[in-house]
């Protein structure tokens, strides 16, 4: 399978640094390996470093930290042979690159797969950063890139001024979702992704987690696919991913990040029945709109999935 990848952007003091030592600390058993341009950008916390060989830190738990320098694409290529492989690859972009630029890069390679662009901004100052006439470009450009803006920093900005910035940015960047942290404080399955099917604990019965509401389904029949990847792409959500099969027998995996999905064929042997997991961040995901939906595109027999341990 390809290596999914997060692309994370945002400008300098947004908190990227804090958002990457919190991923790798609440990691859960996953080896996510970083990408940054130069170690010294990007401040890892010391304890969680074993060892440090050439460009490549070797950090807590499998993970692995690469300076790329200024061939991203070539060290994207020697991590995809490093053993054991990485399940995810996070990308640290510098505070004035655009992440868009970024993903079209990534394209040109095989190994790899764009799994959300998150682009983390300021509660505190990003409404002034806006207005400046030579910082507000580079900010919109940044945000017009992304699936989801992680609104940073809330405890530090008045109630007021997140709401508006909130509502500017929702209504200036209408493909990207918005979610409101402190101290970059993102859940691990909002930042990565969830994985239905190589990770079946994360694919459990509807449970809150601190920020985020995750439920997820099993369901029989063909599925028209396309159907629901649109529908998936209005409801409240920040993430989705499923396992689904068409009306020939052929499976696929639709995955939503922001209002962005992907339908692709499934390169993994799929066994049982469909089965969709669904997060929304901050409220309850709309079981009812949800089921709806699914009955719409052809599922029959819904049923939630228990958590396993």
């Amino acid at each position: 399978m390809r290596l999914p990848v997060t692309i994370l952007g945002g400008y300098l003091g947004a908190g990227k640094t804090t958002l990457v030592n919190h991923l790798l600390r609440h990691a859960e058993g996953r080896r996510i390996a970083v990408m940054v341009n130069d170690f010294g950008t990007l401040a890892i916390d010391a304890d969680l470093i074993a060892a440090q060989e050439d460009n490549v830190l070797s950090l807590a738990g499998g993970c692995v930290c690469c300076s790329f320098g200024d061939d991203l694409v070539g060290a994207l290529l020697d991590l995809a042979k490093r053993e054991p492989r990485p399940d995810h690859v996070l990308i640290e972009t510098s505070g004035v690159a655009l992440p868009g630029a970024v993903a079209r890069s990534l394209s040109l390679l095989f190994d790899y797969a764009l799994d959300a662009i998150i682009v983390l901004a300021d509660a505190e100052t990003t409404a002034d950063r806006l207005a400046d006439p030579y910082l507000g470009d580079t900010l919109q450009r940044q945000f017009g890139d992304t699936d989801l803006i992680v609104l940073n920093k809330c405890d530090l900005a008045s109630r007021d001024a997140i709401t508006a910035l909130s509502a500017r940015l929702a209504r200036e960047h209408p493909s990207a979702r918005l979610i409101e942290t402190t101290r970059s404080a993102l859940a691990l399955d909002v930042a990565f992704g969830i994985d239905a099917h190589t990770t079946p604990r994360r694919f459990g019965a509807s449970h809150r987690t601190v920020g985020h509401d995750h439920v997820s389904l099993t369901f029989g029949g063909a599925v028209d696919i396309a159907a629901l990847a649109r529908g998936l792409a209005v409801l409240d959500l920040v993430r989705a991913k499923g396992f689904i099969v068409d009306h020939t027998g052929q499976w696929y995996v639709v995955q939503l990040a922001g209002r962005r999905t992907t339908i692709e064929a499934a390169a993994v042997d799929v066994t049982g029945p469909a089965r969709l997991v669904c997060i929304a961040h901050s409220r309850a995901v709309d079981r009812d709109a949800l089921s709806a939906l699914l009955v719409h595109c052809g599922a029959t027999g819904i049923q939630p999935q228990r958590i396993q341990a």
